[in-house]
């Protein structure tokens, strides 16, 4: 069974500059990889994702394609950068689009999202990481999106200091050991998802 993944990396730094998020982003992939799922990542800021929570904002909005992207990936992965111990603004942007998904259903009446599980990926230099985690996941699971076990990585540095992840030489064992099991636990119930689906929602 082929399962699939599409990262969406929050940072503020548009392409080509390196972004942190991207690297451990890029890092789940790999191991999502190694379970013989395909990936890919964008950043938001690349892509003109107008205000709202419709998921077509009108002319010019890039949002559409995106999120017909995400719908059609088995497993969803959101990373945003710490800042001031929250996730960034373009990462709110990205979570006020996904709330159309509470309008929108399939034929058996189940959010258009439900056959999709998500991870988030977060990374900064202060401490926020936990609170991001969680607000990511609540947010997601609002909106359909299935939460494996230990779906999370992440890195933090040292306070007040100004080592940056994509700075690092290696990444430490245990982000490693987080972002193998995030990449483990979501193929795992993206897999039972495709062979056991949610049931029909009557209201």
């Amino acid at each position: 069974m082929t399962l699939t993944a599409f990262a969406i990396n929050c940072t503020l730094t548009p392409s080509p500059a390196e972004s942190s998020c991207e690297r451990l982003i890029a890092e789940t992939l790999t191991e999502l990889e190694r379970h013989g799922v395909t990936g890919e990542q964008i950043r938001a800021v690349d892509f003109n994702i107008k205000p709202g929570v419709t998921s077509d904002e009108g002319e010019g909005d890039d949002w559409p394609q995106l999120r017909q992207r995400i719908l059609d990936a088995d497993i969803f992965i959101l990373g945003s950068p710490v800042w001031l111990g929250h996730h960034s603004s373009v990462c709110q942007r990205v979570l006020e689009r996904l709330d159309a998904f509470l309008d929108e259903t399939d034929d058996q009446g189940r959010l258009v999202s439900y056959g999709c599980v998500a991870g988030v990926v977060a990374v900064g230099n202060e401490d926020g990481a936990h609170h991001i985690i969680a607000e990511l996941f609540q947010g997601l699971n609002d909106v359909g999106f299935t939460i494996p076990a230990n779906a999370s990585t992440y890195w933090v540095g040292e306070a007040m200091q100004s080592t940056d992840f994509k700075d690092l030489k290696q990444t430490p064992e245990v982000v490693q050991t987080a972002t193998a099991g995030l990449a483990r636990n979501c193929v795992h119930l993206a897999t039972l998802l495709k062979q056991a689906p949610y049931p029909k929602q009557d209201n």
